[in-house]
């Protein structure tokens, strides 16, 4: 069995028993109390990206399958405010515990803390995890297709909305460009396999011809509402994992990508939010090198 599987099969196990202790009907009224209640505005990380010169989607991760501990007391409390000090346009965090060391709480704990948009990052299988989300304060949330088939999820981008919480698809091949429609906010290319874990930044750049042509393709495709061709509609593209420089974030941009996930190259540093720092300095330096 690869990492993804085990993963997958343990989440469906998790989720059940979630809702043995707290049943769906009981956060649907939360959420409903939530969304009638709080005065307070979602905050589009499609709209943050794009305007954002660096795009960086900073990653709080303690952990991996693949390589153990990375940051074993890294704090929620501090962690993703340095990271928006340092000029990150959103934050993923990751909330799986079993392998990856995160929980809900740490959205819970991040969220009165900063400004900017945050990811919820997990194995989203079930609407009930976009209701745990919308009640953490996450703003967005990660579905992977290769975990759901592309049914499951259309119907939970549709659930997703339905509680003002924008969707990055997560593909990592050719094979699954079928899943991107013009309702998915972001598409994501994961540099990472998710049978071995190891990563391979080119990934991105091997998808991204394709990837153009498919978004291209759902351009006039009218949505619910009968329109087409609106730039809101187009999902934004994303490359996540694997990036350590900042020369490569400019080859990405290039290529037509405008968010970038970074986790561990900040979360191996005692300091990310000032790795982070650095890292988009480096960014600047390179694109002025470029202009000369």
């Amino acid at each position: 069995m690869d990492i993804l599987s085990e993963i997958t099969d343990y989440k469906r196990i998790e989720v059940e028993l979630q809702k043995q202790a707290v049943s769906p009907e009981q956060l649907r009224e939360q959420v409903c109390d939530l969304m009638e209640n709080s005065p307070a505005p979602r905050r589009s990380m499609k709209r943050a990206l794009a305007s954002s010169p660096a795009g960086i989607i900073a990653e709080f991760k303690r952990r991996s399958p693949s390589k153990g501990w990375i940051y074993e007391t890294a704090k929620a409390d501090e962690i993703p405010a340095a990271y928006e000090a340092a000029g990150a346009s959103a934050i993923s965090i990751l909330t799986d515990a079993k392998f990856f060391g995160g929980s809900l709480r740490d959205i819970r704990t991040a969220r009165p803390l900063v400004d900017i948009p945050i990811l919820r990052k997990d194995f989203i299988i079930d609407e009930y995890q976009l209701l745990q989300a919308r009640i953490a304060g996450a703003d967005a949330v990660l579905l992977i297709a290769a975990c759901l088939t592309q049914e499951e999820c259309a119907d939970l981008t549709a659930r997703a909305h339905a509680l003002g919480l924008e969707v990055l698809l997560e593909i990592h091949s050719p094979r699954e460009l079928a899943y991107i429609s013009k309702d998915v906010d972001m598409v994501g290319v994961n540099n990472r396999n998710l049978g071995t874990f190891v990563t391979d930044v080119e990934n991105s750049f091997r998808i991204a011809g394709q990837l153009r042509q498919t978004i291209a393709g759902v351009r006039n495709v009218p949505d619910a509402q009968g329109s087409s061709d609106t730039p809101r509609h187009l999902p934004l593209l994303v490359s996540e994992s694997g990036i350590s420089h900042p020369e490569t974030i400019c080859r990405l941009r290039t290529a037509g990508f405008r968010g970038f996930l970074i986790g561990e190259t900040f979360m191996k540093t005692p300091q990310p939010g000032d790795a982070l720092k650095g890292f988009i300095q480096g960014i600047e330096e390179t694109e002025a090198q470029k202009s000369l």
